[in-house]
């Protein structure tokens, strides 16, 4: 069993909760809040059999490291990987050959990858766009990321126990072997000339965003097979790097025809 870490907020721990209840060692929750928001989450760990433990706003920021628990917090130990990133995409290519038939399970592979974001609450947020979005999987570079914490997965509402995340270590050789399975690379860049609203997005696609101000780095930039900007009409010269990943890939959903949109 993995060594146990901290889950904070309503939703991380509830969708942790509904998911892989068996993961949870206790649960901790404020008594001092006692709002109807607060009952019906403790009346949900009574109905798990979680351990509920009592603690104090004070006990809690301790154990989660600052105040934005909300009064819920949790120990839990981490779920099994669902699989290597080479796995998850044979996966996928497995499934489309298969059943072609069900339009759920034909879906192209669509993956983000983040290009220095080293920020946890910018992380969080992306991965739960990539979640909403319906992506495959979120990868980033080992040595210049933000890995998987207690901040990551309260801002991701979830979303970083659904979205598998790959930290490789090479992120422009993971990039050629994206390629290599004719998922197509499209790196994202104030100065690009092409419109991500003239780009097609069908097919295997994999989208790279860098971090907000540093963008992608030159090596990343290199290596896509095409870049693509988000249309700009006001006096900012940038989008927050999780408001950006929202914008493109709600685009490839918009374009694929998933939705409903």
């Amino acid at each position: 069993m993995s060594t146990p870490r901290v889950l904070f907020g309503f939703h991380a721990v509830g969708v942790r909760l509904r998911a892989a209840p068996g993961s949870i060692i206790e649960i901790y929750v404020d008594p001092g809040r006692r709002d109807a928001r607060m009952r019906q989450f403790v009346s949900h760990v009574a109905e798990s059999g979680v351990r509920l433990i009592e603690a104090d706003s004070v006990r809690l920021a301790r154990l989660c490291g600052n105040h934005g628990h909300q009064g819920v917090a949790a120990h839990v130990h981490d779920l099994a990987p669902v699989t290597s990133l080479d796995d998850l995409l044979d996966g996928l290519s497995k499934t489309r050959t298969t059943e072609a038939t069900d339009p759920s399970a034909g879906v192209h592979p669509l993956v983000l990858v983040l290009d220095g974001v080293t920020d946890p609450h910018n992380l969080g947020a992306c991965l739960r766009v990539a979640d909403a979005a319906g992506v495959h999987a979120v990868i980033a570079p080992k040595d210049h990321a933000a890995g998987v914490n207690a901040t990551v997965a309260k801002v991701a509402c979830g979303a970083a126990d659904t979205v598998p995340y790959f930290m490789v270590t090479n992120l422009a050789r993971t990039l050629n072997e994206l390629k290599e399975r004719s998922i197509r690379v499209m790196g994202t860049s104030d100065t690009a000339q092409t419109s991500l609203f003239q780009t097609d997005l069908t097919g295997p696609l994999a989208l790279v965003l860098g971090a907000e101000g540093d963008g992608m780095r030159a090596l990343t930039t290199k290596t896509c097979d095409d870049l693509l900007r988000i249309p700009m009409c006001g006096a900012v010269e940038s989008l927050n790097v999780s408001v950006a990943s929202g914008v493109c890939l709600f685009e490839a959903v918009r374009q694929r025809g998933l939705g409903h949109i």
